[in-house]
């Protein structure tokens, strides 16, 4: 007991004069109600229903109430506006009311300005003074800056400290001991000013083991064998100092000349929704919430025309009209796939930064990270696709895939602690054109097969 109430009273965080006064950390500021801004999974309004149960009768009345409820005053359906894009081969949303719609009901599109909730004008409005707090771009730069400064304050401690156990250990040699002289000098690390927000525990730690590691004392052999050390950093730890990021205020145009202009009336919101081909789709014939315009005749192009304008541009260069449209052309596999995890209540995103097809969410990005990775491979088990050696040989280029390319695949799955699902398509026989959608897509099934790659040190008891 007397020798830990001997090491807290000598350790630097119990010495006032030996730790500097550390700054104040900013409050930080509060976050938004995703549960209520995202209380809807789809952007459709919905008439609840209460649950009958049998042995209430007020259940059966409280029904019967709100069914009578929905027959008088049936809730109106707002369907939004968008514009195809054929340069893009994308689907645009404009408008700021419909922006926001479909994103906080269900997270379709992205911002053609941002990485993924558009938020372009509240950044620039930011940007310019006329709102306080920070977005979530900022925070996420300012962390990265302030861990990559952390590293570097570490690095620096560390080399101090190597260099002052080399003094010592040339003293020791000098002076014919095999023991090192105590160390009288302050610990640099415990005078280290925290000026970053990083955990306590990961600072103690870090500092707990370098004490232990400059407090061991090199063996005889090691002493005597050992003439000279060099530890060599990079040059950015040698050079660099830590510094504060300052901010420099910008200055407007508007305000050049002296006189002062209202900016938010001039600043114009220039960012777009921007909805992927299978999002569009499945808003227009899955919900039927979308409208999707032809800018040049300026009318909406309806669901039998989209479907074949959707699955010619899958493609790149995309097909002209007149071509014949596979069953098994990049847009129907990855519809078919999109619309069933949709309709499972998945809520369904890109996958394309870690090299799948899509990602599956549960509640939302904003919410939780992924937790599958979907990978689509056709799947040719009809009888059609086997009945000459030309076919066969098309279904062995589409499936080709090589033992290699799975391993990357998972192992980057892996790393980010996602499973991957790699998703079977059944592509059906050509039929010819078809205007029925619904036997059209009828005509694919999925299957689902989880992969999921062993690792000893995360599955270990």
């Amino acid at each position: 007991m007397a020798e830990a109430t001997s090491k807290a009273q000598s350790s630097p965080e119990a010495d006032p004069a030996r730790v500097k006064a550390r700054p104040a950390r900013a409050p930080r500021p509060p976050r938004p109600n995703y549960r209520h801004i995202h209380r809807f999974p789809l952007p459709v309004n919905a008439h609840p229903v209460p649950p009958v149960i049998p042995h209430n009768p007020l259940s059966i009345i409280s029904a019967a109430l709100s069914y009578l409820s929905f027959l008088i005053s049936r809730p109106s359906q707002e369907v939004h506006s968008a514009y195809f894009d054929p340069a893009t081969s994308s689907i645009h949303v404009t408008d700021v009311k419909a922006i926001r719609a479909l994103w906080e009901m269900g997270f379709f599109g992205k911002g053609n300005l941002s990485r993924s909730e558009p938020s372009w004008l509240e950044r620039e409005k930011k940007r310019r003074g006329l709102l306080g707090g920070n977005t979530s771009e900022e925070v996420t730069r300012k962390r990265r800056s302030e861990r990559r400064e952390l590293k570097l304050e570490r690095a620096r401690s560390e080399r101090l400290l190597i260099e002052e156990r080399l003094k010592r250990e040339a003293t020791a040699r000098e002076l014919g001991s095999l023991s090192v002289p105590p160390d009288d000098s302050t610990d640099p690390t415990a005078t280290t000013i925290e000026k970053f927000s990083v955990k306590k525990a990961m600072e103690a730690k870090y500092r707990a083991r370098i004490a232990q590691n400059g407090g061991s004392v090199p063996s005889a052999d090691e002493s005597a064998s050992t003439q000279s050390k060099f530890v060599r950093f990079s040059s950015v730890v040698e050079q660099k100092e830590v510094t504060s990021t300052s901010t420099v205020p910008l200055q407007d145009s508007s305000f050049a000349d002296g006189n002062e202009i209202d900016v938010e009336d001039i600043l114009e919101n220039q960012e777009h929704l921007q909805l992927s081909n299978e999002e569009a789709f499945f808003l227009v014939y899955g919900l039927g919430v979308l409208r999707v315009f032809d800018r040049e005749q300026n009318a909406v192009i309806p669901t039998s025309t989209l479907l074949p304008l959707l699955r010619r541009h899958s493609y790149f260069p995309s097909h002209p009209e007149s071509s014949t449209l596979s069953p098994d052309d990049p847009f129907m596999l990855s519809y078919v796939v999109y619309h069933h995890f949709r309709s499972l209540g998945w809520v369904v995103r890109s996958g394309v930064k870690f090299g799948t097809d899509y990602l599956l969410y549960n509640r939302g990005p904003v919410f939780s990270h992924a937790e599958f990775a979907v990978i689509i491979v056709p799947s040719y088990n009809d009888s059609y696709w086997s009945e000459t050696e030309e076919r066969r040989d098309y279904v062995t280029s589409k499936q080709s895939r090589s033992w290699w390319w799975l391993h990357c695949v998972n192992r980057v799955q892996a790393q980010v602690k996602k499973s991957l699902v790699i998703c079977y398509v059944e592509v059906p026989p050509p039929t010819g054109s078809s205007e029925d959608t619904g036997a059209l897509l009828a005509q694919y099934q999925v299957r689902e097969f989880l992969l999921r790659r062993w690792i000893p040190n995360r599955t270990r008891d």
